[in-house]
């Protein structure tokens, strides 16, 4: 699709959130219209490599209080190949260190004529807390244990790009699920579009009180291997965790590490993902990361086309508004 066909497309109008928080509380067709607009952006700029003027004079500050590589750069990829600026704020050289509040440093942004922050935290709610004391856009990109929404949207975004409908498929996510907000948001997603979830892992890592939501819930990993379509697998969080949840990584790799001898009893088109940053030799082996069936820099590459469908969803009526509304501008339509 051309940026020409582009300007000929408008924000659904059944999408009605100004922030993105969660999957939890989306509905599928929510959902699918985060995934369809990732589809429809991902074409019209030749992959994500060309920009589009849809957010011209909308500005997104990135508020980082826990570190990243992927998430980070790819929110202020997206922002840029939109069109719009990006600011980077830096907590330790900010008011913080004085003793502001964190809500006060945010409205402060907020006074400056933002349209929209991006906000990873390592205490659980934050990103919720900030959307009920401003009225711009809040995307959550991470809040603690809880959920990570666009890496939950981009998983699903590439296994949907491989399989088409979700209904009916098997995903194993694998891994350190009790500090995972990567399992989380996979979970309502997937579980939203109609795939079965298998959990994963250590007793010590995956409770079996997630069965309460209708989970498959499984400590051996070979057992599960055979039955699934998809495994996305998911590092040991240690820096979330006060004592060592089992003897040894290498007990745990042995047990759970997704190996080419896994791999040769798996189905002959099974899909690997794994959320980043991977650990060779822990959670999958170099050969695995890197065979055919693995897709985790194709996650990578499409974490731009997810993110950029967020920003226009949340931040484009609010740079229509500033255009005054003209709905033949290229700068306000896209969908």
């Amino acid at each position: 699709m051309s940026t020409a066909a582009i300007a000929h497309e408008t924000v659904p109008s059944h999408w009605q959130h100004r922030h993105l928080l969660d999957l939890e509380r989306l509905t599928s067709d929510e959902i699918r219209t985060l995934l369809d607009t990732a589809t429809l952006l991902k074409e019209a700029t030749d992959g994500c490599r060309r920009k589009l003027a849809v957010l011209n004079g909308t500005t997104i500050v990135t508020l980082f209080f826990e570190a990243s590589t992927r998430t980070k750069t790819s929110f202020a990829l997206a922002a840029r190949r939109l069109g719009a600026d990006v600011v980077d704020f830096s907590a330790s050289s900010s008011s913080l260190s004085k003793g502001e509040s964190f809500i006060d440093t945010a409205k402060n942004l907020e006074a400056m004529g933002i349209d929209a922050v991006v906000v990873r935290h390592q205490t659980p709610g934050t990103p919720h807390l900030l959307a009920q004391h401003l009225s711009v856009g809040v995307i959550n990109a991470g809040d603690g244990p809880h959920e990570h929404p666009t890496q939950g949207l981009l998983d699903i975004f590439t296994i949907k790009e491989r399989l088409g409908d979700l209904s009916g498929i098997t995903v194993g996510l694998v891994g350190d699920i009790a500090h995972s907000r990567t399992a989380r948001s996979n979970l309502w997603g997937l579980m939203k579009l109609g795939a079965k979830v298998i959990l994963c892992g250590p007793p010590t890592l995956v409770s079996d009180r997630w069965r309460e939501l209708g989970v498959e819930v499984s400590h051996d990993l070979d057992a599960i291997v055979p039955r699934c379509d998809v495994l996305n697998l998911l590092r040991i969080q240690f820096e979330r965790q006060n004592t060592r949840p089992f003897p040894s990584v290498r007990e745990y790799a042995h047990l759970y590490a997704m190996t080419r001898d896994r791999l040769k009893r798996a189905k002959k088109d099974l899909l690997i993902l794994a959320p980043g940053p991977i650990n060779r030799g822990v959670e999958v082996t170099a050969e695995v990361a890197d065979c055919p069936q693995s897709l985790i820099l194709g996650q990578v590459a499409n974490g731009l086309a997810v993110r950029m469908a967020v920003l226009w969803l949340t931040c484009g009526p609010r740079a229509a508004a500033r255009t005054g509304g003209e709905s033949s501008s290229s700068a306000t339509r896209i969908y």
